[in-house]
């Protein structure tokens, strides 16, 4: 089984690797285990990116945990994630990319039961957390965050405390973002 062309670019993003060469695949199994504690062989992320041709179907162990290292909880959430493709206009007034934003802008989001976190702007997808209510975000963290959708969990892709990486985040597991706001 070769995993769709967007999830492919997902991991990519997520491992900061361009997988252009089948060695690429030996880094992206350690970030996983590293990220995940599971191990996923580097032979089988070369049959899943497309180096190698064989039509096997991965444990479903194997694709919850490729899963949990892009931000969802199991395959079966990540694999109902749309493919836009590579050309998109579309963009919802429920989504925020980083993207969009101008350095210094602050954005504020809600989620269940009670949590909520201001952040400031810093550029190329990096945020400082500035109030935190009812959250594990501290003041002061910075944050990597490529877009924020209501309604969907925040994906963190990694949270800097005090000059420590703490590694991904995700917030409003259960229900997602409740508001978003930028000011």
């Amino acid at each position: 089984m070769r995993l769709p062309f967007h999830i492919v670019q997902l991991l990519k993003e997520k491992s900061g690797s361009d997988l252009r060469q089948p060695s690429d695949c030996e880094f992206l199994s350690l970030d996983i285990e590293s990220k995940t504690g599971v191990h996923i062989g580097a032979t089988t992320l070369k049959r899943l990116v497309g180096f190698a041709q064989d039509e096997r179907m991965p444990h479903t162990s194997t694709l919850d945990a490729l899963a949990r290292y892009l931000g969802y909880l199991h395959w079966e959430e990540l694999s109902q994630i749309e493919d836009k493709g590579n050309s998109d206009f579309d963009t919802s007034d429920e989504e925020v990319r980083s993207a969009d934003l101008q350095p210094d802008a602050n954005i504020e989001i809600t989620y269940l039961p009670d949590r909520m976190v201001r952040m400031q702007y810093l550029g190329k997808q990096h945020y400082r957390v500035v109030e935190s209510l009812n959250s594990k975000l501290q003041v002061g963290d910075e944050i990597e965050i490529l877009n924020f959708v209501l309604h969907h969990p925040l994906l963190v892709l990694n949270v800097w405390r005090n000059g420590e990486s703490l590694g991904q985040f995700t917030a409003g597991r259960v229900s997602g973002l409740s508001s978003i706001r930028i000011f």
